[in-house]
């Protein structure tokens, strides 16, 4: 009787202490294969699909081709039979480094680069801190006429300058004029057409930088600027020490748009100076351009990867430069 007593105590304890069956045993198993995942999958696969196909056959394929043929020798003649041409290796991009044009045109754009990017970022970011400081009831205003340009046809706003360049009518020359300063030929000097190019690029470009730039100040901490007005900071000091730092990401940005934007710059010289005089506005984009327009399928495509890949090394060296600190 008592061992019976005993093992009865034991089952008991036992029941007790023993844990409860986890959730996992009781929730059934998810069953491969549902109705519902294969409905969803076949939506969206039906859905990108068509999106799909166009990118490869519209931007994929031409790409991965382009940048084959820039290392055939194809010309315009070889249309009807592509695949007749020869593979040039490397020749067209050895090419590259004794074309005299070629050369100029990337000592045109380099100079284009070097000049109106610091210059664009540094008159934008001036008009910007001046619009979010300035007078609230015309910042509207400014906005709108500063921004104006940038959404104005180039071609339009080439064809504009290029009559406020010209030697006897332009604006320009006649407002020098009236200062006793004779105005030069602007566009068919070589030593000013670039200049004179570079400047209405700068005049078209700081508009939409200047707006992004003003959007990154209005995000700035104002509690930075009133901790740095108590440490005694003025003017400068809050700009140098508060608004540049805070305002890195939004210069990588602007820095990295304009950058690419001017190594491709096209449309200023292809309307106002058609590469001349004397090839001094002529531009790699330009010169790609012409090779093309010469036939010159292949080496004009190994001038546009050469140009891809500088634009690479470009922004790589800005994110070095201007990355935020984290």
């Amino acid at each position: 009787r008592h061992l019976r007593r005993n093992r009865a105590v034991v089952s008991a304890t036992a029941t007790a202490v023993a844990p409860p069956p986890s959730a996992a045993e009781h929730t059934p198993k998810k069953r491969r294969g549902h109705p519902g995942a294969r409905q969803q999958r076949v939506a969206g696969w039906s859905l990108t699909t068509p999106f799909m196909i166009l990118f490869i056959v519209f931007a994929a394929l031409p790409v991965v081709a382009s940048f084959a043929m820039s290392f055939t020798d194809m010309r315009s003649t070889d249309i009807s039979t592509p695949f007749d041409v020869n593979f040039v290796g490397f020749r067209n991009y050895a090419h590259l480094f004794t074309d005299e044009k070629v050369q100029q045109a990337a000592i045109n754009t380099a100079i284009f680069v070097v000049i109106g990017v610091p210059v664009t970022l540094f008159l934008s970011l001036i008009i910007a801190v001046g619009l979010n400081s300035g007078v609230r009831r015309l910042a509207t205003f400014f906005r709108v006429g500063y921004y104006l340009p940038a959404i104005t046809s180039i071609v339009a706003v080439a064809v504009v300058w290029k009559y406020l360049y010209a030697p006897d009518i332009g604006l320009i020359n006649t407002a020098l004029a009236k200062i006793g300063i004779t105005g030069p030929d602007w566009l068919n000097n070589p030593n000013t057409a670039l200049p004179a190019v570079i400047i209405m690029a700068i005049w078209r470009n700081i508009g939409s930088l200047a707006v992004i730039f003003l959007a990154g100040l209005q995000a700035v901490d104002r509690q930075l600027y009133e901790a740095a007005s108590v440490d005694g900071a003025g003017f400068w000091g809050k700009f140098r020490y508060v608004t540049i730092p805070s305002m890195r990401p939004t210069l990588l940005f602007g820095a990295v748009i304009t950058g690419v934007g001017y190594l491709q710059f096209f449309e200023e010289p292809f309307v106002m100076t058609q590469g001349g005089p004397l090839n001094r506005t002529l531009s790699v984009a330009y010169e790609s351009y012409n090779q093309f327009g010469y036939g010159n399928y292949g080496y004009s495509a190994a001038i546009a990867y050469a140009l891809f890949l500088v634009i690479v090394i470009l922004t790589v060296i800005q994110f070095k430069v201007l990355k935020p600190n984290t």
